[in-house]
């Protein structure tokens, strides 16, 4: 539901290309879960410590790297990082049915996930763009001389002599 107003306010507010927002973005929001990441990991680390558990480095490791695998494939609707949750606390055994410890705050720890993964997006996004600009005013320029062309039914010699060749 983010995703038309993410859109909009990097191409008119920041002057983000549409070519770069228009696809980064996309992919951003199906992919890049940070919050989500963030979120299954420390709930994961502070169910467990509300167990009595006191996860080992390799227990940490392990929820961390499956919590990142866990987002990406979390639908972008609220409350599914609570379904990979259960994957999560099941990767180092912890008790699948403590994740309604904290099913009365996931709520509020929603609005956060999704500001982050956003917030990371958009950043995707201008950094590609900043990257890209030189390209993408090339791109431009040369779109501009190929569509003055056609229009003056001016088409450039190399390009007559393809079509020539075609036929």
């Amino acid at each position: 539901a983010t995703l038309p107003v993410t859109i909009t306010s990097l191409e008119q507010r920041n002057g983000i290309d549409p070519r770069i927002s228009r696809f980064v973005l996309p992919i951003g929001a199906t992919i890049n879960m940070d919050g989500t990441a963030l979120y299954e990991a420390v709930a994961a680390i502070f169910i467990a410590q509300m167990n009595g558990i006191f996860p080992s480095i390799t227990q940490v490791i392990a929820i961390s790297i499956t919590a990142t695998a866990a987002s990406i494939g979390a639908a972008g609707i609220p409350q599914a990082g609570l379904v990979t949750m259960v994957m999560v606390l099941d990767t180092v055994g912890l008790p699948s049915e403590s994740v309604s410890i904290i099913l009365s705050l996931d709520w509020l720890l929603d609005r956060f996930r999704t500001t982050l993964n956003v917030f990371g997006d958009t950043i995707g996004a201008g950094i590609i763009n900043h990257l890209s600009e030189h390209e993408l005013h090339m791109m431009t320029e040369r779109d501009k001389a190929e569509s003055e062309a056609q229009h003056n039914g001016n088409l450039n010699p190399e390009a007559k002599h393809e079509d020539e060749q075609r036929f």
